[in-house]
């Protein structure tokens, strides 16, 4: 496991880089921009504008995303 965190004044997303695989599905869904593709891994970039919708926890094929708000 190779969590990266992106803390938010409220939210914190961690993406596992050891599985993520870039496909980008959390960039596609994510309604605020909350995620950049970078150098192949997904990075929560915009995490302070994030709705807590979840959608990119739920749309990720390898399950690399963990959402404070989301369980």
């Amino acid at each position: 496991m190779d969590l990266r965190e992106f803390k938010g004044k409220e939210v914190v997303i961690k993406i596992d880089y050891a599985i993520c695989g870039g496909a980008g599905e959390c960039a596609d869904v994510c309604p605020s921009d909350v995620f950049e593709i970078i150098e192949g891994k997904a990075a929560a970039t915009n995490v302070d504008e994030c709705i807590e919708c979840c959608s990119c926890v739920e749309v990720c094929p390898v399950d690399a995303i963990l959402h404070s708000s989301c369980d």
